[in-house]
């Protein structure tokens, strides 16, 4: 997980891609975090990306950095501690001119049952399961 983590912190924007109905919808993210253990993202509640997450909750991100790209699949799943929402805060400090912990607006999600894989056209994929 921590190299996953490493690798989309470096690439600074993925690209993450839901389910609305049977239409798939990706959009830039930038939020990675390792809280508890487990990877996750942050987004608003009042956001079409929350409501999509909750009624399908499978999701995948890639990201591309040096060559590299990382593909990962998981099952997102809102962690509504308030202490999840201060550890994001505070490794994205520029997100507290919209989102605070306890606002009701900011959500975590936990990125579970995750399988990733690290690629290039010149080495061996890495392969992960978190």
């Amino acid at each position: 997980m921590e190299e996953v983590y490493e690798f989309l912190k470096k690439a600074g924007v993925y690209y993450l891609a839901t389910c609305e109905g049977d239409r798939p919808r990706v959009r830039p993210f930038g939020t990675i975090d390792i809280f508890d253990g487990a990877l996750c993202i942050q987004t608003g509640r009042v956001k079409k990306v929350a409501e999509q997450m909750k009624a399908n909750p499978n999701v995948e991100l890639s990201a591309m950095c040096e060559g590299r790209w990382v593909r990962l699949s998981a099952k997102a799943v809102l962690d509504e501690r308030i202490e999840a929402q201060e550890h994001m805060l505070e490794s994205y400090p520029e997100l507290r001119s919209m989102y605070a912990p306890g606002d009701g607006n900011t959500e975590i999600y936990r990125l579970t049952e995750a399988e990733a894989c690290i690629c290039s056209f010149t080495e061996p994929a890495k392969e992960y399961r978190f």
